[in-house]
């Protein structure tokens, strides 16, 4: 859940384009920009982008109260007290930035740093930097690329692989204890929504020429 949704997690909507709440009328701004201006000045709806749907109009009431959610929830997964937290009852002393890269790595025999970089979307000196930290705790180990020995990949060492399961542990006994409350039938339901939800995110930023990393078992 925390991998695919939090990626696809939307930004809270501009002033201009902002989403008024369930039976308000939106403001006198915001009735221009979505071509409720005075008379004789078109908004957007009668010129320019009128092929496409008006957010006010478009999106459910649902579908807002749902990306709010998962912001709240994507915020409070990966706020830097939460990692803190995570790492110390799973005994593993590794930076926030270095999880998604362990995580990654679980995923593949090895990979060359530009590809790490690539997938994750961040620039080559920061994966560089965080490699290096991982290679000095013994949890990657950089060896040469059986497709041109002028290059190296990055591959977990067994210790990596083990501080990474530990992580996602301890993920999962916090989220069991946020879940105390539910019914083992309600989290069966919301665990087989929320997959769904996933595989619909995946394939459509599949579509949309996005590189969706696949979620791992650990």
């Amino acid at each position: 859940m925390g991998a695919s949704l939090t990626g696809m997690a939307a930004h809270e909507s501009s002033a201009v384009g902002a989403v008024p709440a369930a039976g308000q009328a939106p403001a006198a701004g915001q009735a221009a920009a979505h071509g409720q201006g005075a008379a004789g000045h078109p908004g957007l709806a009668d010129g320019l982008g009128s092929d496409r749907p008006r957010v006010a109009d478009a999106v459910p009431t649902d579908v807002i109260e749902l990306e709010r959610a998962l912001s709240q929830i994507a915020y409070l997964i990966t706020r830097h007290r939460q990692h803190d937290r995570t790492a110390v009852e799973a005994g593993v002393p590794v930076s926030r930035a270095s999880v998604p890269i362990l995580r990654l790595l679980a995923e593949s025999p090895s990979l060359r740093p530009g590809e790490i970089a690539a997938r994750l979307e961040v620039e080559p000196p920061h994966i560089a930097r965080q490699v290096h930290l991982l290679e000095r705790a013994g949890y990657a180990e950089s060896v040469p690329d059986p497709g041109d020995r002028r290059a190296h990949t990055v591959r977990l060492t067994p210790a990596g692989r083990d501080a990474i399961g530990r992580i996602s542990q301890a993920g999962r006994q916090q989220m069991l204890k946020a879940l105390a409350s539910w019914s083992p039938q309600e989290l069966q339901q919301l665990a087989t929504l929320i997959s769904r939800m996933a595989d619909d995110f995946s394939a459509f930023a599949a579509s949309e020429g996005i590189d969706v990393p696949r979620a791992t078992s650990d």
